[in-house]
């Protein structure tokens, strides 16, 4: 297992610091005041926040640090998951908005690139690189949850328009999105994973209706999206017609990655507030600190271990299957502690809450990497099926055709 960084990885990371100190400003890791959380409580907010991502998307796009993975002549720079993993680390340690449109960037590119026409992959990547378009992912339903392949939504092929009708529901940023990956029913008629086609749905389309679904604290995070008779060029189907199961897969392979790499608060922040709060000598808060501590060393043994399988070439084992669901679990645990060491405070929230709230807005947002690409649940059948070898579940609706299948 490899520990230290190769000669690669020094150069790389001396060549993102140099440039991330000339453009942007680097947080002080020993201020909790300077911690950023970016979840925005009003409409006001929420649209400045965009704008603030949007400028600094652009400018790493200058530079081609907006989306490294991608080919250079795409607009990245042709690195590997690791290296790239190398400048988000950097990245991390500045005063930016680094993360806002990651749907676009770690999981629409690549699938596009996998899977696009030449046509879509010249008009809609450097757009996505630019932040010129917004992109959301419209895939889960009222009924189609956990069980994604059960979707209803239809999708209905008139002329060279698709005309699609249906509901989606958890749909980040779709309220400030320009366009959505849609999941769409186009055959009843074949089991329920082979009916499927995914399409590029333009955000202001007639038809299209985005309701936020406002949380306790005010912010917007999901969405309700209604879509009546929309009509969508079928020049925007984004794989072949009924094959928008392995569109989705590889959507999902990137998101969950994605969410593996973690990093919205670090262990010392919260031995920070332990101190600031009085409560780094209560044993149990300690003991929970401990805790805490195990597992960020669990997770960062899992990151050495998937890097030298990278740096091998070798494809990633089973760690990388666990890190999401142990992202997930890290969350849950953190997410609970830090309002147990605000004690009474941590019932407060906004500018009355210790640090502005930040720590509240934290425990808030632990929910959307642990139901964003895969629920806990889910991932540990992908865990125990794919990983431990175990018997799947038996599939009853296996070779039914979709308009066969029982639905509420």
């Amino acid at each position: 297992m490899d520990f230290d960084d190769s000669a690669e990885e020094v150069a790389l990371r001396a060549e993102a610091r140099a440039w991330l100190d000339e453009h942007a400003t680097r947080l002080d890791p020993d201020s909790l005041d300077e911690m950023r959380t970016y979840r925005a409580h009003t409409e006001e907010e929420d649209e400045a926040l965009v704008e603030e991502a949007r400028r600094w998307q652009r400018t790493k796009a200058e530079a081609g640090w907006a989306a490294p993975t991608w080919p250079a002549e795409l607009g990245g720079r042709g690195l590997s998951p690791l290296l790239a993993g190398v400048f988000a680390n950097e990245e991390a340690a500045y005063d930016v908005a680094g993360r806002m449109f990651s749907v676009g960037t770690d999981m629409v590119g690549p699938t596009l690139i996998e899977w696009g026409t030449d046509e879509q992959r010249s008009w809609y990547l450097p757009r996505i690189l630019r932040a010129d378009d917004i992109w959301c992912q419209l895939f889960s339903e009222p009924g189609a949850g956990s069980d994604l392949a059960g979707l209803s939504t239809r999708a209905i092929e008139d002329g060279d328009e698709w005309i699609i009708t249906g509901q989606k529901v958890w749909t980040s940023g779709a309220h400030y999105s320009d366009l959505g990956i849609l999941l769409a029913r186009t055959d009843p008629d074949v089991p329920k994973h082979r009916g499927i086609t995914a399409i590029a749905v333009p955000m202001r389309s007639p038809g299209v209706d985005v309701r936020p679904l406002r949380q306790i604290d005010g912010a917007i995070h999901f969405n309700e999206v209604f879509l009546d008779e929309v009509r969508v060029p079928v020049a925007n189907t984004i794989g072949p017609v009924g094959h928008g199961w392995g569109v989705a897969m590889t959507m999902l392979t990137n998101e969950r990655a994605s969410i593996g790499g973690g990093g919205m608060y670090s262990f010392d922040q919260l031995a920070q507030l332990a101190r600031a709060m009085g409560r780094d000598t209560d044993p149990v808060i300690r003991q929970r600190l401990a805790d805490m501590y195990t597992r960020d060393e669990i997770l960062r043994y899992l990151g050495y271990r998937v890097r030298t399988a990278a740096a091998a070439g070798r494809a990633p084992g089973p760690e990388s299957s666990v890190m999401k669901l142990a992202v997930s679990s890290r969350y849950e645990t953190g997410g609970d502690l830090m309002l147990e060491i605000e004690g009474a405070a941590g019932t407060l929230v906004h500018d009355d809450a210790p640090y502005g709230g930040r720590f509240q807005d934290l425990f808030m947002s632990q929910w959307a990497p642990r139901i964003g690409g895969g629920t806990d649940q889910v991932q540990r059948n992908i865990i125990g099926e794919r990983v431990l070898g175990l018997p799947g579940d038996i599939r009853a609706d296996k070779g039914v055709p979709f308009r066969d299948l029982p639905r509420s």
